[in-house]
Parts: structure tokens; C-alpha cells; sequence
């Protein structure tokens, strides 16, 4: 008779590497707000990380293709944010991303960059509010378009789900910078009470929070916040007063100038 092997199964403690770990989790959320949101109704797509300056992520159609010759969309998102936004943003980014899919094979997209009104009803309607500022009170159309939770919708119903369901994200930029933790703090989801993911994984998470170092000059106020760095240069931008095509120049601080064109002042 065997004896029962006392040696740990690898096969169960071994950890999945970071690659796949990171991709099956979105993956995961991606399927889990198809499901929710979008009536299983979108197809696969390539999601990738890319780190595109002051972009918290976007929809490329159509950007990749296969041996085959078939193609598929891609969604990216920009992982220099992930430790800094409450998880619940980072989330939002990917569903802000979707409803551009969904609005390539289900709707009429906006020329270039333009998210139209299709765009922000949609959104809406899977419980974001669209805002250009990420503010209640921005503009719902727009080339840059951010959006926010909005309570008691369907997406925070959807986020509540997936979070109490052990979802996490593994892995996380160790060096963003001071304007992305900025951007963290000015987030909408700071604001929502008695919910999952409203705190940046930097602030919730204390072993994460010893290994993030933000990158750049940091400075906080009275309450410990980290603020924007003061403006130390010796240069000030003066824009004309009177051109149509505000013209700018920059110069050191208290020059007066006049424009050549239509000799209005310029102001600082």
C-alpha cells in the first residue's frame, strides 16, 4: 500500500506569473460587464497596457490582426493610474472603453475622437455619467471625455458584484507621478459612501503602499494631501487681448507688451 505523498501540490500553491495573472483579471472584468451592462452582446477583443501620456486608456477598432487574416478591436488601458484611482475608475475606464466598441458594430461613432450624443446616452444608460471636466456639470459631448459613477446605477451595481467576488488587480505601477496621484485624489469615486474600491489601492492597501513611490518633486498641504508643485519658473505666458487666434509668447514676469497686429495689450 502507497503511502500519501506529504509534499505541498504545486500545481495549487504555485502563483500564476504577473502576465498571466494581469490579463486573466481583465479579461475577467471584461466578461463580467459584458455580461452585465452590454447584454453579452460585444465581441472579444485584444486588451492591452499602454502607457499613452495623460490618457487613463482608449478603443482602437479593428487594430489588430490574426494569421488568418481576421482582425479584432482593441481596448487599452494605461497602467501608470492603477495604483493611484480608486479601482472603481479604473473600471470605468474600461467600460468607457466599451461603449466605444459597442458603438462600432451596434451604433453610428463620432468623426475622429468625438464622443456623440449615441456615445453619452449609452453611457447613461449602463449607469456613467458622461462629463468633459469628470465633474457633475461638464459638457456630455466632447472630444475629451471623462465620465463618474452615477449612484445607485447599473455599472456600481455591476462593480459591487465583481468586487465582493474576490476580484482584484495584482499588479501595479510603482512609480507614477505626482499628477497622477493628483488625478486619483480629484476623482468622483472618493465621494461615494459604504461602497467597495472608492480609495486608491495606494491608500487602501498598506503593503502597496510601502513599495509605490511616486515620481517628481511631491509637495502636501496642512491635511498631508499631495498637492500641485508651485509654478517656479522664471517665465510667465502672455496671451494678446485682441487677436482672434490668441496669440501667445512667453517672457519673464512684469514685461508689457503690445501686439504688432492689432496693438491690443497682452495679458499674463
Amino acid at each position: 500500500m502507497q503511502s500519501k505523498s506529504t509534499e505541498p501540490d504545486l500545481a495549487h500553491t504555485r502563483r500564476l506569473a504577473p502576465t498571466q495573472e494581469t490579463y486573466n483579471e481583465l479579461q475577467m472584468a471584461y466578461d463580467h460587464f459584458n455580461e452585465r451592462l452590454f447584454e453579452g452582446q460585444l465581441p472579444s477583443c485584444l486588451i492591452t497596457l499602454q502607457r499613452e501620456k495623460r490618457t487613463l486608456g482608449y478603443f482602437s477598432a479593428a487594430r489588430f490582426a490574426s494569421v488568418d487574416g481576421s482582425t479584432t478591436d482593441e481596448i487599452a488601458l494605461n497602467p501608470t493610474y492603477f495604483a493611484v484611482l480608486p479601482i472603481i475608475e479604473t473600471l470605468q475606464t474600461q467600460v468607457h472603453e466599451m461603449t466605444h466598441l459597442w458603438q462600432h458594430h451596434f451604433g453610428k461613432p463620432g468623426r475622429g475622437r468625438y464622443h456623440n450624443e449615441e456615445w453619452a446616452r449609452k453611457m447613461e444608460s449602463i449607469g456613467l455619467m458622461p462629463s468633459s471636466t469628470g465633474q457633475p456639470g461638464g459638457a456630455r459631448t466632447g472630444d475629451c471625455m471623462a465620465d463618474y459613477a452615477v449612484e445607485g446605477g447599473r455599472f456600481l451595481a455591476a462593480c459591487q458584484e465583481l468586487l465582493t467576488a474576490k476580484f482584484k488587480l495584482s499588479w501595479y505601477d510603482r512609480f507614477p507621478s505626482a499628477d497622477h496621484v493628483l488625478v486619483g485624489q480629484a476623482s468622483m469615486a472618493n465621494h461615494i459612501q459604504g461602497v467597495e474600491g472608492t480609495k486608491s489601492p495606494m491608500a487602501s492597501i498598506p503593503a502597496l503602499a510601502e513599495v509605490v513611490k511616486p515620481t517628481g518633486q511631491v509637495f502636501t498641504d496642512d491635511a498631508g494631501m499631495l498637492t500641485a508643485p508651485a509654478n517656479k519658473s522664471n517665465r510667465v505666458k502672455y496671451t494678446c487681448r485682441g487677436c482672434k487666434d490668441k496669440i501667445s509668447v512667453w517672457g519673464k514676469p512684469g514685461l508689457k507688451l503690445i501686439c504688432g497686429e492689432c496693438q491690443q495689450s497682452f495679458a499674463a
